[in-house]
């Protein structure tokens, strides 16, 4: 139980990482956009190495492979889950110009019911 529930707080604190190294730029235009498109590529880089250091044993932490409760699937699909909660977080606190609208909603229930399916023995 606690290899689940560590691995799934990894992804979270990941995926933060994750969001700022792919969204930053444009989350942060007006601080950023005096920098090049290569100094935002180095910069993005070096916010994915922490992204990397937390998923990869995040993932090794939930495997069943190494004594956690998850499929490689299962694993995939948190992931995937994480991933959106943590996006829609970040974009609804930074992003005032991008609403949260109903199809995403219902997007997100889809990815529910891919979790639930995943999960299904």
């Amino acid at each position: 139980m606690l290899r689940g529930i560590g691995s799934v707080l990894l992804l979270v604190c990941s995926n933060a990482f994750m969001t700022l190294a792919w969204y930053g730029q444009i989350m942060f235009k007006s601080r950023l956009e005096r920098f090049g498109v290569y100094a935002i590529v180095i910069f993005s880089w070096l916010v994915a190495f922490f992204e990397y250091c937390l998923q990869v044993p995040a993932n090794r932490l939930g495997s069943a492979e190494f004594g956690g409760p998850y499929s490689i699937w299962e694993l995939k699909v948190i992931q995937e889950v994480v991933s959106l909660l943590v996006f829609t977080v970040l974009v609804t606190l930074f992003m005032k110009s991008e609403p949260l609208r109903w199809n995403h909603l219902a997007g997100f229930v889809c990815l529910v019911l891919a979790v639930f399916f995943i999960f299904k023995k």
